[in-house]
Protein backbone atom coordinates (compact mmCIF):
# COMPACT_ATOMS: atom_id res chain seq x y z
CA UNK A 1 0.00 0.00 0.00
CA UNK A 2 2.62 2.38 0.92
CA UNK A 3 4.74 2.01 -2.09
CA UNK A 4 1.54 1.98 -4.50
CA UNK A 5 1.03 5.75 -2.55
CA UNK A 6 4.55 6.65 -2.69
CA UNK A 7 4.53 5.66 -6.54
CA UNK A 8 1.61 8.11 -7.18
CA UNK A 9 2.84 10.88 -5.16
CA UNK A 10 6.61 10.08 -7.67
CA UNK A 11 3.96 10.11 -10.37
CA UNK A 12 2.32 13.55 -9.48
CA UNK A 13 5.59 15.39 -9.01
CA UNK A 14 7.38 14.29 -12.12
CA UNK A 15 3.99 15.35 -14.23
CA UNK A 16 4.37 18.85 -12.54
CA UNK A 17 8.11 18.74 -12.78
CA UNK A 18 6.73 18.45 -17.12
CA UNK A 19 4.43 21.00 -16.82
CA UNK A 20 6.81 23.53 -15.36
CA UNK A 21 9.41 22.64 -17.94
CA UNK A 22 6.94 23.21 -20.91
CA UNK A 23 6.08 26.85 -19.19
CA UNK A 24 7.81 29.69 -21.59
CA UNK A 25 9.48 32.18 -19.61
CA UNK A 26 9.27 35.26 -20.92
CA UNK A 27 11.20 38.59 -19.98
CA UNK A 28 8.95 41.51 -19.38
CA UNK A 29 9.95 44.57 -19.08
CA UNK A 30 8.00 47.88 -17.99
CA UNK A 31 8.17 51.39 -20.17
CA UNK A 32 9.17 53.15 -16.48
CA UNK A 33 8.64 52.85 -13.16
CA UNK A 34 5.73 50.83 -11.35
CA UNK A 35 2.83 53.04 -12.81
CA UNK A 36 -1.07 52.45 -12.08
CA UNK A 37 -0.82 52.60 -16.32
CA UNK A 38 0.81 49.12 -16.02
CA UNK A 39 -2.67 47.66 -14.00
CA UNK A 40 -3.34 45.62 -17.06
CA UNK A 41 -0.12 43.45 -17.01
CA UNK A 42 -0.21 43.39 -13.12
CA UNK A 43 -4.10 41.97 -13.56
CA UNK A 44 -3.08 39.67 -16.20
CA UNK A 45 -0.03 38.29 -14.25
CA UNK A 46 -2.36 37.88 -10.98
CA UNK A 47 -5.44 36.37 -12.23
CA UNK A 48 -3.57 33.46 -14.16
CA UNK A 49 -4.11 34.66 -17.88
CA UNK A 50 -0.33 34.40 -18.65
CA UNK A 51 -0.20 31.04 -16.71
CA UNK A 52 -3.47 29.93 -18.44
CA UNK A 53 -1.61 30.39 -21.78
CA UNK A 54 1.60 28.38 -20.75
CA UNK A 55 3.47 31.45 -20.15
CA UNK A 56 5.48 32.32 -16.82
CA UNK A 57 5.99 35.96 -17.83
CA UNK A 58 8.58 38.03 -15.32
CA UNK A 59 7.84 41.52 -15.11
CA UNK A 60 10.47 44.11 -14.26
CA UNK A 61 10.31 48.01 -14.21
CA UNK A 62 11.90 50.07 -17.04
CA UNK A 63 14.14 52.93 -17.64
CA UNK A 64 11.51 54.43 -20.38
CA UNK A 65 9.81 54.13 -23.22
CA UNK A 66 12.22 54.19 -25.66
CA UNK A 67 14.61 52.40 -23.82
CA UNK A 68 12.41 49.56 -24.10
CA UNK A 69 13.35 49.32 -27.57
CA UNK A 70 16.98 48.83 -26.79
CA UNK A 71 16.89 46.20 -23.70
CA UNK A 72 14.90 44.24 -26.46
CA UNK A 73 17.46 44.54 -29.19
CA UNK A 74 20.29 43.67 -26.31
CA UNK A 75 18.61 40.25 -26.34
CA UNK A 76 18.16 40.99 -21.84
CA UNK A 77 14.12 41.38 -22.77
CA UNK A 78 12.00 39.26 -24.78
CA UNK A 79 9.10 41.63 -24.63
CA UNK A 80 7.90 45.06 -23.70
CA UNK A 81 5.43 48.12 -23.30
CA UNK A 82 7.33 50.69 -25.03
CA UNK A 83 6.93 53.41 -27.72
CA UNK A 84 6.04 52.27 -31.00
CA UNK A 85 8.60 55.23 -32.30
CA UNK A 86 11.26 54.09 -31.19
CA UNK A 87 10.78 50.78 -33.28
CA UNK A 88 10.84 53.03 -36.29
CA UNK A 89 14.01 55.11 -35.29
CA UNK A 90 15.67 51.82 -34.96
CA UNK A 91 14.78 49.94 -37.81
CA UNK A 92 15.32 52.57 -39.80
CA UNK A 93 18.92 51.50 -39.41
CA UNK A 94 19.00 47.77 -37.94
CA UNK A 95 15.33 46.28 -39.21
CA UNK A 96 16.71 42.61 -38.80
CA UNK A 97 17.54 43.91 -34.82
CA UNK A 98 14.09 46.51 -34.23
CA UNK A 99 11.55 44.85 -32.09
CA UNK A 100 7.57 44.88 -33.94
CA UNK A 101 5.06 45.93 -31.98
CA UNK A 102 1.68 43.25 -31.84
CA UNK A 103 -0.19 45.30 -29.62
CA UNK A 104 -0.87 49.17 -29.42
CA UNK A 105 -2.49 50.70 -26.27
CA UNK A 106 -1.40 53.66 -26.55
CA UNK A 107 -3.80 54.94 -29.41
CA UNK A 108 -3.48 58.90 -28.75
CA UNK A 109 0.30 60.77 -28.46
CA UNK A 110 1.36 61.42 -24.75
CA UNK A 111 3.84 64.20 -26.05
CA UNK A 112 2.80 68.01 -25.27
CA UNK A 113 3.26 71.08 -24.32
CA UNK A 114 2.44 72.49 -20.90
CA UNK A 115 2.44 75.82 -19.56
CA UNK A 116 1.40 77.94 -16.29
CA UNK A 117 -2.03 79.88 -16.81
CA UNK A 118 -0.44 83.50 -16.73
CA UNK A 119 2.65 82.93 -18.63
CA UNK A 120 1.19 84.68 -21.57
CA UNK A 121 1.11 81.57 -23.50
CA UNK A 122 -2.32 81.10 -24.93
CA UNK A 123 -2.24 79.73 -28.21
CA UNK A 124 0.58 77.97 -30.06
CA UNK A 125 2.05 80.75 -31.71
CA UNK A 126 3.01 82.31 -28.22
CA UNK A 127 5.41 79.52 -27.98
CA UNK A 128 7.49 82.28 -30.12
CA UNK A 129 9.14 85.11 -27.47
CA UNK A 130 9.11 82.34 -25.00
CA UNK A 131 11.83 80.08 -23.40
CA UNK A 132 11.16 76.42 -23.60
CA UNK A 133 12.24 73.70 -21.02
CA UNK A 134 13.03 70.19 -22.85
CA UNK A 135 15.00 66.88 -21.94
CA UNK A 136 17.73 66.25 -24.48
CA UNK A 137 16.66 62.98 -26.50
CA UNK A 138 12.90 62.89 -25.71
CA UNK A 139 10.59 62.76 -28.34
CA UNK A 140 8.73 65.81 -27.60
CA UNK A 141 11.96 67.61 -27.48
CA UNK A 142 13.40 66.46 -30.71
CA UNK A 143 10.13 66.57 -32.55
CA UNK A 144 9.58 70.00 -31.50
CA UNK A 145 11.32 71.24 -35.16
CA UNK A 146 8.58 69.12 -37.09
CA UNK A 147 5.60 70.43 -34.75
CA UNK A 148 7.04 73.74 -35.77
CA UNK A 149 7.21 73.34 -39.29
CA UNK A 150 4.26 71.78 -39.75
CA UNK A 151 2.25 74.75 -37.53
CA UNK A 152 4.30 77.10 -39.45
CA UNK A 153 5.73 78.65 -36.57
CA UNK A 154 9.16 80.66 -36.36
CA UNK A 155 11.52 78.51 -34.92
CA UNK A 156 14.21 81.07 -34.46
CA UNK A 157 11.96 83.20 -32.14
CA UNK A 158 11.49 80.14 -29.62
CA UNK A 159 14.49 79.54 -27.14
CA UNK A 160 14.93 76.07 -25.91
CA UNK A 161 16.43 75.68 -22.43
CA UNK A 162 18.13 72.29 -21.99
CA UNK A 163 17.77 69.99 -18.77
CA UNK A 164 17.03 66.90 -16.91
CA UNK A 165 13.53 65.31 -17.41
CA UNK A 166 13.27 65.91 -13.55
CA UNK A 167 13.61 69.59 -13.05
CA UNK A 168 11.08 70.27 -16.00
CA UNK A 169 8.39 70.81 -13.67
CA UNK A 170 10.30 73.03 -10.78
CA UNK A 171 11.58 75.29 -13.05
CA UNK A 172 7.91 75.56 -14.44
CA UNK A 173 6.44 76.05 -11.53
CA UNK A 174 8.92 78.81 -10.05
CA UNK A 175 9.10 80.37 -13.91
CA UNK A 176 12.59 79.79 -14.36
CA UNK A 177 11.00 78.61 -17.68
CA UNK A 178 7.42 79.15 -19.69
CA UNK A 179 6.29 76.05 -20.79
CA UNK A 180 7.79 72.90 -20.96
CA UNK A 181 7.79 69.90 -23.63
CA UNK A 182 6.48 66.67 -21.56
CA UNK A 183 5.19 63.28 -21.79
CA UNK A 184 1.33 64.46 -20.59
CA UNK A 185 0.84 61.33 -18.25
CA UNK A 186 4.16 61.67 -16.74
CA UNK A 187 4.18 65.63 -16.16
CA UNK A 188 0.59 65.80 -15.14
CA UNK A 189 1.24 63.34 -12.45
CA UNK A 190 4.67 65.43 -11.44
CA UNK A 191 2.43 68.56 -10.69
CA UNK A 192 0.05 66.61 -8.85
CA UNK A 193 2.76 65.51 -6.34
CA UNK A 194 3.98 69.15 -6.34
CA UNK A 195 1.03 69.88 -4.90
CA UNK A 196 -0.33 71.65 -8.10
CA UNK A 197 -3.80 71.70 -9.63
CA UNK A 198 -2.97 70.53 -13.61
CA UNK A 199 -6.28 71.19 -14.70
CA UNK A 200 -6.82 74.34 -13.16
CA UNK A 201 -3.65 76.31 -13.42
CA UNK A 202 -1.83 74.81 -15.89
CA UNK A 203 -3.04 75.04 -20.26
CA UNK A 204 -1.68 71.64 -22.20
CA UNK A 205 -1.06 71.60 -26.21
CA UNK A 206 -0.89 68.04 -27.30
CA UNK A 207 0.72 67.07 -30.51
CA UNK A 208 -1.53 65.37 -31.64
CA UNK A 209 -4.17 68.71 -32.05
CA UNK A 210 -1.59 70.32 -34.01
CA UNK A 211 -0.74 67.87 -37.14
CA UNK A 212 1.65 65.05 -35.03
CA UNK A 213 -0.79 62.35 -35.12
CA UNK A 214 1.48 59.55 -33.89
CA UNK A 215 0.78 56.45 -32.37
CA UNK A 216 3.00 55.81 -28.78
CA UNK A 217 3.27 53.08 -26.63
CA UNK A 218 2.27 49.49 -26.75
CA UNK A 219 3.68 45.68 -26.21
CA UNK A 220 6.53 44.89 -28.58
CA UNK A 221 8.03 41.78 -29.15
CA UNK A 222 11.92 40.58 -30.33
CA UNK A 223 12.56 39.32 -33.98
CA UNK A 224 13.72 36.02 -31.82
CA UNK A 225 10.59 35.21 -30.26
CA UNK A 226 8.52 36.05 -33.23
CA UNK A 227 10.49 33.55 -34.99
CA UNK A 228 11.05 30.81 -32.45
CA UNK A 229 7.89 30.58 -30.78
CA UNK A 230 5.07 32.90 -32.69
CA UNK A 231 2.45 30.77 -30.11
CA UNK A 232 3.44 32.23 -27.00
CA UNK A 233 3.69 35.54 -28.69
CA UNK A 234 0.01 35.23 -29.23
CA UNK A 235 -0.51 34.05 -25.87
CA UNK A 236 0.94 37.26 -24.37
CA UNK A 237 -1.09 39.32 -26.64
CA UNK A 238 -4.35 37.44 -25.84
CA UNK A 239 -3.43 37.23 -21.85
CA UNK A 240 -3.08 41.46 -22.01
CA UNK A 241 -6.07 41.90 -24.27
CA UNK A 242 -7.59 40.39 -21.06
CA UNK A 243 -6.30 42.19 -18.49
CA UNK A 244 -7.13 45.34 -20.12
CA UNK A 245 -10.68 44.69 -20.74
CA UNK A 246 -11.04 43.59 -17.10
CA UNK A 247 -9.04 46.72 -15.77
CA UNK A 248 -11.34 49.47 -18.00
CA UNK A 249 -14.15 48.16 -16.36
CA UNK A 250 -12.80 47.65 -13.05
CA UNK A 251 -9.85 50.07 -11.88
CA UNK A 252 -9.45 49.27 -8.39
CA UNK A 253 -9.11 45.23 -9.25
CA UNK A 254 -6.41 46.65 -11.19
CA UNK A 255 -4.75 48.60 -8.10
CA UNK A 256 -4.93 45.73 -6.49
CA UNK A 257 -2.99 43.78 -8.69
CA UNK A 258 -0.38 46.96 -9.36
CA UNK A 259 0.19 47.05 -5.07
CA UNK A 260 0.92 43.34 -5.28
CA UNK A 261 3.87 44.10 -7.73
CA UNK A 262 4.84 47.21 -6.20
CA UNK A 263 3.64 48.21 -2.29
CA UNK A 264 5.45 51.45 -2.49
CA UNK A 265 3.18 53.21 -5.06
CA UNK A 266 0.52 55.74 -4.30
CA UNK A 267 -2.21 54.38 -4.51
CA UNK A 268 -4.97 57.22 -5.10
CA UNK A 269 -1.95 59.39 -7.57
CA UNK A 270 -1.85 56.17 -9.51
CA UNK A 271 -5.13 55.23 -9.73
CA UNK A 272 -5.94 58.82 -11.08
CA UNK A 273 -3.03 58.20 -13.57
CA UNK A 274 -4.27 54.48 -14.56
CA UNK A 275 -7.80 56.64 -15.52
CA UNK A 276 -5.81 59.07 -17.34
CA UNK A 277 -4.16 56.98 -19.61
CA UNK A 278 -7.46 55.34 -20.23
CA UNK A 279 -9.21 59.05 -21.26
CA UNK A 280 -6.34 60.57 -22.82
CA UNK A 281 -3.79 57.73 -24.92
CA UNK A 282 -6.59 54.69 -25.06
CA UNK A 283 -9.97 55.67 -25.48
CA UNK A 284 -10.35 57.69 -29.07
CA UNK A 285 -12.87 56.93 -31.83
CA UNK A 286 -10.14 54.95 -33.75
CA UNK A 287 -10.20 52.48 -31.15
CA UNK A 288 -14.09 52.15 -30.50
CA UNK A 289 -14.00 51.59 -34.31
CA UNK A 290 -11.36 49.03 -34.91
CA UNK A 291 -11.02 47.49 -31.49
CA UNK A 292 -8.30 48.07 -28.73
CA UNK A 293 -4.90 46.68 -30.02
CA UNK A 294 -5.00 47.59 -33.65
CA UNK A 295 -4.25 50.87 -36.07
CA UNK A 296 -5.07 52.00 -39.17
CA UNK A 297 -1.91 51.08 -41.74
CA UNK A 298 -2.07 54.39 -43.60
CA UNK A 299 -2.17 56.34 -40.12
CA UNK A 300 0.93 54.60 -39.56
CA UNK A 301 2.46 55.06 -42.78
CA UNK A 302 2.16 59.29 -41.99
CA UNK A 303 3.36 58.41 -38.56
CA UNK A 304 6.62 56.63 -40.27
CA UNK A 305 6.87 60.11 -42.60
CA UNK A 306 6.77 62.12 -39.07
CA UNK A 307 9.57 60.12 -37.35
CA UNK A 308 11.60 59.79 -40.39
CA UNK A 309 11.45 63.70 -40.88
CA UNK A 310 12.08 64.37 -37.23
CA UNK A 311 14.85 62.42 -37.15
CA UNK A 312 16.40 63.03 -40.35
CA UNK A 313 16.04 59.03 -40.58
CA UNK A 314 18.03 57.49 -44.00
CA UNK A 315 15.31 55.26 -44.62
CA UNK A 316 11.76 54.80 -44.21
CA UNK A 317 10.86 51.88 -43.01
CA UNK A 318 7.40 50.24 -44.02
CA UNK A 319 4.45 49.98 -41.70
CA UNK A 320 4.96 45.58 -41.75
CA UNK A 321 8.44 46.21 -40.54
CA UNK A 322 7.22 48.28 -37.53
CA UNK A 323 3.28 46.52 -36.45
CA UNK A 324 2.20 43.32 -37.16
CA UNK A 325 -1.84 42.13 -36.37
CA UNK A 326 -1.11 38.69 -37.08
CA UNK A 327 -1.41 38.23 -33.31
CA UNK A 328 -4.34 39.99 -32.07
CA UNK A 329 -7.42 38.03 -31.02
CA UNK A 330 -10.49 38.38 -32.78
CA UNK A 331 -12.27 41.85 -33.34
CA UNK A 332 -15.41 40.63 -30.92
CA UNK A 333 -12.94 39.83 -27.93
CA UNK A 334 -11.03 43.23 -28.25
CA UNK A 335 -14.42 44.98 -27.80
CA UNK A 336 -12.75 47.92 -24.82
CA UNK A 337 -15.80 49.77 -22.59
CA UNK A 338 -14.22 51.85 -20.02
CA UNK A 339 -16.35 52.71 -17.23
CA UNK A 340 -15.09 54.46 -14.36
CA UNK A 341 -14.97 53.68 -10.97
Amino acid sequence: MLARVGAALLGVALFAGVASAEETTIKFTLGWKTQGSDAAFFYAKDNGYFKDEGLNVVIDQGEGSGATVTRIMSGAYDAGFGDVNAIIQNAATRPQDAPVMVYMIWNQPPFAIVTKNGSGINSIKDFEGHTLGGAQGTPTTRLLPVFVQKNKLEGEKIKISNMAPNLQEPMLIKGDIDAALVFNITSYFNLVLNRQDPDKDYKWFSFGDYGMDLYSNGVMVSRKLLASNPKAVAGLVRAINKGLIAVARDQNAGMKATLNYDNLINVDVEKRRLQYSFDKLIVSAEMKDIGVGDIRDDRMTSNIGIIVQGYQLARTPTPSEIFTREFLPPRGERELTYITN
